[in-house]
């Protein structure tokens, strides 16, 4: 992805610095670091360790030129130099293999160019250009150039009710069939499956942005995001579980900004409790989808989560979607359910377990394991409604409620003996 750039808290960093093996190279570079207007003093002799000794001690500048001829196993030694570097630097390589293989590895390990000795001045000048390109590029800001993009929130009533299996699916579908560019945001920062559903490690991107939030830019967003496919990016965690969540929530909102600049669309897996400690959250959200179970907990829980979005989060289209729907064994009625939330279901999602095994034991989200199921059709309606909601804007206001918890009747629930109602997809 090519993100755009932000230069946020650079103007403290020393602009270059670069560390070379051999004199050969530095007498090679100085000349055109001299010529770019930076200081040559900048150009030190030692290859990779001796940056990462240095920079561990001391802020990253924005570009960084290391070498990593004397390196046995370059990339992981650039790992390390990864673990000191601070997000938004700029790193060129220099070295002797000639390999493909090694500059393509390289690349996606977040390099920016990959320069074979013994080096030119043409050589080095054009690299160096490009990457200063990197921090002047502007902001796309011409009104009529400013692009779609679709922010989705995917909330569930309880715990288990598949949310997280909606979020990467609903993902994987706008950035392949689509082929929309796509941000799934899991903020499950303990325990988020969404990396897992995709069979991927979830990384530090999103607990190094909760610890830092001025580092967050285009950069860092281009960085520290895990690639899924060529449309489709993951950033999730795993924190530990004795680290607790200390933030004020600054870092997502940022997240969501730098989203909005580099992505398409932005699916947010959004735990529920969130919603208590950051409402702020959905203030840019166009579509919630509202995953539920036909239970009487999720029940309550739906009504209570509509009162908050139309309080709340006005400006956004709710969906409601009942997941794992079994023909005869719902622990309330569809009928039931609707006249207690004051409203339709949107979209019904048929159980299949089988399908679930399989796109677990793929390492694939449900609709890409599962293409041909029913639960992926409906799946699929879901995401051509996210789409024409957004473009429709808010539509079909549900009529005031005289009392939410008034209207529903617990008792007579509970008590109703009522003919199970088969689930049907709309």
């Amino acid at each position: 992805m090519n993100a755009p750039w932000k230069p946020n808290g650079s103007g403290n960093r020393d602009p270059f610095a670069a560390f070379i093996c051999d004199e050969a190279a530095l007498d090679v570079l100085r000349p055109v670091v001299i010529e770019l207007g930076w200081q040559p003093e900048k150009c030190a002799k030692g290859g990779l360790r001796n940056a990462v000794q240095s920079l561990s001690v001391a802020a990253s500048p924005n570009i960084l030129l290391v070498d990593l001829s004397e390196s046995g196993d370059p990339l992981n030694d650039i790992n390390a130099l990864a673990e000191v570097c601070e997000p938004g630097t700029v790193v060129i390589a220099v070295g002797q293999v000639n390999d493909v293989r090694l500059y393509r590895d390289l690349l996606s390990s977040g390099i920016h160019d990959y320069l074979l000795k013994p080096l030119s001045a043409g050589q080095l000048r054009d690299s160096l250009n490009a990457a200063q390109a990197v921090f002047s590029a502007p902001r796309t800001s011409d009104p009529d150039a400013v692009k779609r993009h679709v922010s989705t929130a995917i909330v569930g009533t309880r715990g288990g009710v598949g949310a997280s299996m909606l979020a990467t699916s609903l993902a994987w579908l706008f950035s392949d069939e689509h082929n929309l560019p796509t941000a799934l945001l899991d903020l499950d920062v303990h325990f988020g499956t969404g990396a897992l559903a995709l069979d991927l490690e979830p990384g530090r991107g999103l607990t190094d942005a909760i610890d830092n939030p001025s580092r967050i830019d285009g950069l860092f967003i281009e960085r520290a995001m895990i690639r899924a496919n060529d449309n489709l990016a993951i950033l999730s965690a795993e924190a530990p579980i004795n680290a607790p969540l200390m933030t004020d929530g600054s870092a997502f909102i940022q997240l969501e900004e730098e989203f909005r600049q580099a992505f398409e669309m932005t699916m947010i897996d959004l735990p529920r409790n969130m919603l208590i400690n950051f409402p702020h959250l959905l203030g840019d959200v166009n579509v919630v989808v509202l995953g539920t179970e036909m239970t009487l907990a999720s029940a309550r829980d739906t009504i209570r989560i509509l009162s908050w979005l139309k309080t709340n989060a006005p400006h956004a289209t709710p969906l409601i979607v009942a997941n794992k729907v079994q023909s005869g064994a719902a622990e309330i009625s569809k009928a039931d359910f609707e006249a207690s939330i004051e409203r339709k279901i949107d979209f019904t999602i048929p159980f299949d377990q089988k399908a679930a095994a399989n796109a677990a034991k793929l390492g694939q989200t449900f609709v890409e394991a599962n293409r041909s199921s029913k639960a992926t059709a409906v799946v699929k309606q879901l995401a051509d409604r996210i789409l024409g909601a957004s473009e429709e804007g808010v539509e079909g206001e549900e009529p005031a409620k005289k009392s939410l918890l008034g209207s529903f009747d617990l008792k007579s629930l509970l008590a109703k003996k009522e003919k199970k109602q088969p689930a049907e997809a709309e």
